[in-house]
């Protein structure tokens, strides 16, 4: 199949939804595939190349606060790549600039639309600092905006079941389905070959402490601010833990501040900054226990990788984590918002050494159901089934010769 993959993001590996198009996009190439993606370029101008087997045409943009990319008055060159490639299906995964101008375009020419929605309007709300009487209309402005793009689409896809009910709850009445952004196992999965001392040293961190770690953005809706507040509130002396926050963000200032004025830079939190891709294996594999204290998750890439890793889990009870955490099973679910109830997961994980054992296999299993081959596998028959449903004829060309899907 020929399928172009279009979103507004696509070179940022802190963001679940580049990493998850940059994933499906690679894996597609691999099962045999021909792959354009169309995305903000991460330079000066736009341009056009090959990347680990994926066709890569981009187009300038101006980048704004809270890694925002604004790509406008493109729609020759997207119509023009678009032609040129003629794709089976155009995929889109999100409803703004480059995702709407493909819109447009793939209505145009009659080429099949299909869209996986990776949004949630608080995601937005909490950057921007919209006051809370004031959330609930601009949540609304916020789905009318989405629901205007998707609507225009013949199916759409969802990371978790979760996220599909989401979608239901605002009447989006196309056929929907949820399949999972995945998780790759070659490159998540516990290791036992390696200087965990090392690694730990390398950030800055203590080699004799339980290690919490939560990896990914540092923004204002990934809600660490309870986080270390939990920690605040943990007044154990006979337990001895250590919170390491990894990776970077608009929000990793203000959270600092509130580290210092809580009085827990002693050692007890620590902010590491960017960590390599090179790096990210292995500092999971440092690790105790993983922490993923976000409300709004619709499934949380970060949290399946430490899950392959074999970590236990201390996860907010909200959105999608419940789908991948269960509680006292392969960790702690806590009461969203409340340092308290983090304060008693921290506690009742950090007790509870011999226990992780089992929690880790039970992560370990859990993750492996999110596979990555498995999860592409899926999008494959997805695709066909709607080609299908159109009623057109898909035929790939194969050595020379022609065979019908």
């Amino acid at each position: 199949m020929r399928i172009t993959l279009v979103g507004q993001a696509y070179f940022r590996p802190d963001n679940g939804q580049a990493t998850f198009t940059v994933q499906l996009a690679e894996g597609l190439v691999k099962a045999g595939h021909k792959v354009l993606v169309l995305a903000p370029s991460e330079r000066s101008e736009g341009y056009r190349t090959v990347q680990n087997g994926v066709i890569l045409q981009t187009f300038k943009a101006w980048h704004l606060p809270y890694n925002a990319n604004v790509t406008l008055f493109h729609g020759r060159a997207l119509d023009r790549a678009l032609r040129e490639f003629d794709p089976h299906l155009v995929h889109i995964q999100d409803h703004y600039f480059l995702s709407r101008t493909a819109v447009q375009v793939a209505r145009k020419y009659g080429y099949r639309l299909l869209g996986t929605n990776h949004f949630l309007p608080e995601n937005l709300a909490d950057n921007l600092r919209i006051p809370a009487l004031l959330q609930s209309v601009a949540e609304r402005l916020l789905w009318a905006q989405m629901l205007a793009v998707y609507r225009q689409v013949d199916a759409v896809t969802a990371p978790s079941h979760t996220a599909v009910r989401i979608l239901q709850a605002q009447n989006l009445d196309l056929p929907l389905k949820a399949i999972s952004c995945g998780v790759d196992l070659h490159r998540f999965h516990p290791r036992n070959d390696f200087d965990w001392e090392a690694v730990r040293l390398k950030y800055g961190l203590d080699l004799h402490k339980t290690l919490f770690l939560y990896v990914g953005r540092v923004d204002r809706e990934k809600d660490l601010q309870i986080l270390v507040r939990g920690l605040a509130q943990l007044e154990r002396l006979d337990l001895d833990v250590q919170v390491a926050i990894a990776g970077k963000g608009s929000y990793a200032s203000a959270l600092q501040k509130e580290v210092d004025a809580l009085g827990l830079n002693d050692g007890r939190v620590v902010l590491t900054g960017f960590v390599s891709d090179e790096d990210l294996p292995l500092l999971l594999n440092a690790a105790d226990v993983f922490v993923m204290p976000s409300p709004a998750e619709l499934l949380s890439i970060a949290t399946l990788e430490a899950m392959a890793s074999g970590l236990p889990i201390l996860a907010a009870n909200a959105r999608a984590l419940p789908e991948l955490v269960e509680h006292h099973i392969n960790g702690f679910l806590f009461t969203p918002g409340d340092p308290t109830s983090v304060a008693e997961g921290l506690a009742w994980l950090g007790d509870r050494p011999d226990n992780w054992m089992g929690m880790c296999m039970t992560s370990i299993k859990r993750a492996y159901a999110h596979s990555l081959e498995q999860v592409v596998g899926q999008y494959v028959d997805w695709y066909v089934a709607q080609y299908h449903y159109a009623g057109l004829e898909l035929v790939q060309e194969n050595r020379g010769s022609t065979a019908v899907v």
